[in-house]
């Protein structure tokens, strides 16, 4: 049998696709993933991380608020409507997301956990998809939906390992860190800023340092209009703009998604000010302005050489671990899609050309669609737990030749762009 759709990757982009496909009639498809259960960030599921999009932003909600698969189902599954109703709360324990999913990759029938699949090639008029265990399968349409991993900054990478770690493994080392002398952070991002008020509230004693090569700790932007920068309509904008223009718009950009929360922010200044009552200040290092140029061994600890941007001042520090929470990088696709090589087109700077609906260009007859893979073409929205089940509903709908998912014209009340009259 040749599948209608076959996903490649179960997170959770894939996951809401899997769920706004698995009501539609006649529409066979199957989803493979490698791991053996659903995870998502299991390094950083720290206690009272909360989720930075609202609880809205499920698999499905935002394209079909009466789904069974949506979070209220699975409140109402688990018997707690009413506590949630108490709670009063629009922003859930990153925790409560991971069990959320959790509970509807059980649900969902097209789920292939412990799945590889190898390579993705085209023969006969299908997709063929090398699938270990279970031999080919075949698709006229696939999505990959193989997330990102974990980005260390290059004058670490020699050393990763126990001293030098990315905050995705933060949990597992947090033991060792907390019993460690002196630790850096590198990076001030959400994680960066999570994984700093974790140890500074546990740790016995100083010892703490927080660089960032930022001009500052800023606030991730969450005014009602900067946030419509996550809409389809802004979306739509930035996939019109010529190559040169993303590629400057997306890192002028950073305080939409590589900042940190205001109430993140805020606790941590409340930790550091209860440590200055009786007088004196805590033994802690926050120093924005600064980057990691060099690092090295020495003696059973790790000396980093530092550069403030600004002063252009240099100096170096001996630390006993650094957490680097220095972001994520798109997962490379060329093993994956090496039998498509000479048929996919690339833009000038070699990366996978995206069409408006998700569709990677090539000249063979079916669908390759990607999610979370195409922030250079569609904009900072990529990764965005928002934008997830609109997506998914549109990539369903060119697959399905018809608006199973009805999709407004409309999401923004601002005007992106001029229009020709």
């Amino acid at each position: 049998m040749t599948l209608d759709l076959a996903g490649v990757g179960i997170g959770p982009f894939n996951l809401s696709l899997a769920a706004l496909a698995e009501p539609v009639a006649g529409l066979d498809a199957a989803f493979f993933e490698r791991e053996p259960e659903f995870r998502w960030h299991p390094g950083l599921m720290i206690e009272g991380a909360a989720l930075q999009v609202p609880f809205l932003a499920d698999l499905v909600s935002l394209v079909e608020p009466a789904h069974p698969l949506s979070f209220l189902s699975y409140l109402r599954d688990r018997g707690r409507l009413f506590p949630f109703y108490f709670a009063e709360r629009f922003h859930i324990p990153r925790a409560e997301y991971e069990d959320y999913c959790t509970w509807a990759a059980g649900r969902i029938t097209s789920a292939r956990f412990a799945r590889d699949v190898r390579s993705i090639g085209w023969s006969g008029g299908t997709f063929e998809l090398a699938v270990e265990p279970g031999g080919v399968v075949r698709a006229y349409h696939v999505v990959l939906g193989v997330g990102t991993e974990p980005v260390l900054p290059e004058p670490l990478e020699h050393l990763a390992g126990e001293r030098i770690l990315h905050s995705a493994d933060y949990l597992p080392a947090r033991d060792r860190l907390l019993a460690a002398d002196d630790v850096t952070i590198v990076g001030s991002g959400q994680s960066g800023a999570e994984v700093f008020l974790d140890l500074l509230r546990a740790r016995p004693r100083g010892g703490l340092r927080w660089l960032t090569r930022t001009p500052a700790f800023a606030p991730m932007e969450y005014s009602k209009l900067g946030l419509e920068q996550f809409t389809p309509d802004y979306t739509r904008f930035f996939h019109g703009l010529d190559e040169p223009t993303r590629d400057r718009l997306v890192p002028s950009q950073w305080q939409l998604y590589k900042a940190i929360s205001a109430d993140t922010i805020g606790a941590i200044h409340d930790e550091l000010y209860e440590r200055t009552v009786g007088g004196g200040w805590p033994d802690v290092t926050l120093a924005p302005g600064v980057e990691v140029t060099a690092a090295a061994e020495r003696a059973g600890r790790v000396e980093l050489e530092l550069r403030h941007v600004q002063q252009d001042r240099k100096a170096t520090v001996t630390t006993d671990a650094v957490v680097c929470a220095t972001g994520y990088r798109e997962r490379a696709l060329d093993e994956l899609l090496e039998p498509l090589a000479g048929r996919i087109e690339r833009d000038a700077a070699g990366r996978i050309a995206v069409d408006a609906d998700y569709r990677v260009r090539l000249d063979a007859g079916g669908s390759l669609f990607v999610q979370n893979a195409e922030r250079h073409t569609h904009g900072v929205g990529a990764p965005d737990l928002g934008l997830a089940a609109w997506r998914s509903a549109r990539i369903l709908n060119v697959v399905c030749g018809r608006p199973v998912y009805p999709l407004p014209d409309r999401t923004a009340f601002t005007t992106f762009g001029l229009e020709q009259p």
